[in-house]
């Protein structure tokens, strides 16, 4: 039996609703055509006007992205052991005949988010909060849609979700970055003093550390900047390879008053984060061995260090140290593109840093996201008291496709990090509670029962933007009477959502047409032991996200802790071609890029479903349609107290994306 009708909102908790439908393409109808009550218009209405009022005092011109570059620079390739800038989709289609797809305009200007940060134009890879705004740092090609002239690009912000281009904040001009301006970290040294550390490639492509500051302390933005004149301050140490030597961290005050920085390399196949003292960031001591290395890890970049609390769930100032406190080790693993964590004691006096658990040590163990991510940093948020995490999310299209679209790349949306209290080696990340200043109209599905082989569309409206909360829950019953065995599971290795088990897959299909041709399968799935044990898994299947070829169609996931007390809960945020997905608190994440191209616009639908073959599942689900977030360029006219300016354009374009969400929806 198949029902052709899509839910509609369940206005009263209590309710059971139960539906049976066969697993597969079955949703040949459009949803409802229900008009919003104006009430909700009305709060739409109000906070456009809002924004157009935020709009107004930052300035609508076209972003300054004329910082001169030097003349008769060659863009030369970072190559498997330079770190994070090349695209390296090349190793998801090595060795197979992959045809492009005739993607169209329509069907790449969707793919541009709406509410995540990315530049303008062209190809993007050290966060901080200074005078009250939070400024974004990245590697960006102001040339070209692919990787090359890498430079660093300029963004702030009052909240992480609207955003002010502002102009390139340094160029490769210099004979020590000549070959680009790679990673870095800012580190605030007072309210009125921020020092950068960055990674520069010479003319000998040899990685060296360079200082950089502000040019004026006193602007809140940050605007221009200026090299020490004596870098670099930073050689690779002796014995170590001239291209693996980088991305130096956030600098930590030690009880002697002094400055403590790491970078990342390798010794051999062992990745390693030497260790530096310095009281002025001009001349640094190497201290004595290295502060981690793990074997068969190849080279570390992107490496980040910084404390988390064992009491409460407040961050941390990165140079917090002493009783209730733990420190995290992260590196971005050269070898495979993945971020890597690990939980344990530093000991400032021999400047060493142990694991609780060697055997999930950095780069054997967990990791910040088991998707697409890499490169991240976090930064202490002195203001509200958090750790901050940003992360890079790649393409994996081809570069023929971003050339197209005329963009590669962005960034995740920054998310908190605390200690998982409850598990033993686990921290828990999650969106900055900013975003949900973009939640609009909300729907409410409660104690929704999906049989097995079921599929139940949900009547949302749109679906490319999305912010979904659900949770699940597995008869009990059906728990009891599944035979338990010692077989494995690895979201990786699966059939991905089409694999059937007792206890699952269950989980939401998001970026769906009607006709379940594209989807994206974001689901749990359960496994029983011999002993009764239950293990959980949390996978995202990119399969069938699309039916063009040239993308990946990788299964991700992972193992995810579940406690004997705990519903089974996912926060999934949906924003065109990327899908980020945060299980049971944010203990295991997930970030896909996706790229349909019937499952877009007003096309795109969101469904529950359940393909596990012996048990029925509860869902509960709040689906929020997501607002756009306004990054807009820097105006020199307007950088301090110029007034208030209001911009017939962005006025206009604001009048229209209401009528469009109104009236299209």
């Amino acid at each position: 039996m198949v029902d052709h009708q899509p839910f509609l909102s369940v206005p009263v908790p209590e309710e059971t609703i139960t539906v049976t439908t066969s697993y597969g393409p079955l949703y040949d109808g459009a949803p409802a055509n229900r008009r919003r009550p104006m009430k909700e218009v009305l709060i739409v209405f109000s906070g456009l006007l809002m924004v157009a009022l935020l709009v107004a005092i930052i300035g609508s011109r076209q972003p300054d992205f004329n910082a001169e570059l030097p003349s008769g620079s060659v863009a030369m390739s970072r190559g498997k052991s330079a770190g994070v800038s090349e695209k390296t989709n090349h190793r998801l289609f090595s060795g197979v005949n992959v045809q492009d797809f005739p993607w169209d305009n329509s069907m790449l200007s969707w793919q541009r988010t709406a509410y995540h940060f990315q530049p303008q134009h062209n190809w993007m890879n050290g966060p901080l909060l200074y005078k009250g705004w939070y400024h974004f740092f990245y590697q960006y090609n102001p040339n070209g849609a692919v990787w090359g002239d890498i430079v660093w690009g300029h963004a702030a912000s009052t909240d992480m979700i609207h955003w002010l281009h502002l102009p390139l904040a340094m160029v490769a001009d210099k004979w020590y970055d000549i070959n680009g301006v790679w990673s870095g970290s800012a580190t605030v040294v007072d309210d009125d003093k921020v020092v950068m550390l960055y990674t520069g490639s010479t003319n000998d492509s040899v990685q060296v550390q360079n200082l950089a500051y502000p040019a004026d302390p006193s602007d809140p933005l940050l605007v221009k900047w200026e090299k020490y004149p004596d870098n670099p301050v930073l050689y690779p140490p002796r014995g170590i390879r001239s291209d693996d030597f980088r991305d130096p961290t956030t600098a930590w005050l030690t009880s002697e008053k002094k400055w403590r920085i790491i970078v990342g390399s390798k010794i051999n196949k062992t990745g390693v984060s030497f260790v530096y003292d310095t009281e002025d960031f001009k001349s640094y001591k190497l201290l004595d061995g290295v502060l981690h290395a793990v074997p068969g890890t190849g080279m570390w970049e992107c490496v980040d260090f910084y404390p988390v609390s064992l009491n409460g769930d407040k961050g941390l100032d990165t140079s917090a140290n002493g009783l209730g406190v733990k420190h995290v080790v992260k590196a971005s693993l050269d070898d495979d593109r993945h971020d890597y964590y690990a939980i344990g004691t530093y000991d400032e006096k021999s400047s060493k840093w142990v694991p609780d658990h060697p055997e999930i040590d950095v780069g054997i163990g967990i990791r910040y996201d088991y998707g697409v991510f890499y490169a991240s940093k976090s930064f202490y948020d002195s203001v509200k008291k958090r750790r901050v995490l940003w992360g890079w999310i790649g393409e994996t299209d081809t570069e023929t496709a971003d050339v197209k679209k005329g963009w590669a790349s962005l960034q995740g949306i920054p998310r908190t990090v605390v200690l998982d209290k409850k598990t033993d080696g686990y921290l828990l990340q999650w969106p900055v509670e900013e975003i949900e200043k973009l939640r609009l109209t909300k729907n409410e599905f409660n104690n929704v029962v999906v049989e097995p082989g079921s599929v139940v569309p949900l009547d949302v409206g749109p679906a490319a933007q999305l912010d979904i909360v659900a949770e699940f829950e597995l008869d009990k019953k059906a728990l009891e009477r599944t035979t338990g065995s010692n077989a494995e599971f690895s979201c990786p290795t699966s059939g991905g959502a089409a694999q059937r088990g007792a206890l699952g897959p269950f989980g939401v299909l998001v970026l769906a047409d009607d006709d379940l041709s594209e989807n994206t399968p974001v689901y749990f799935y359960i496994t029983k032991e011999s002993d009764g044990h239950l293990n959980t898994h949390l996978c995202a299947d990119q399969s069938r996200s699309s039916v063009a070829s040239d993308v990946d169609k990788r299964v991700f996931g992972s193992f995810v802790p579940v406690l004997e007390d705990e519903k089974l809960s996912v926060r999934i945020l949906v924003d065109h071609s990327i899908v980020e997905s945060f299980a049971q608190g944010g203990r295991t994440c997930i970030t896909s890029r996706v790229y349909p191209t019937k499952a877009i616009y007003g096309a795109a639908r969101v469904f529950v479903f359940n393909n596990a073959t012996d048990a029925n599942v509860t869902a509960s689900l709040k689906i929020w349609q997501m607002n756009s977030a306004f990054i807009h360029p820097f105006q020199p006219d307007n950088h301090f107290n110029s007034g208030i300016k209001l911009s017939t354009n962005v006025v206009v374009s604001l009048l229209l994306l209401f009528f469009a969400s109104v009236f299209l929806s």
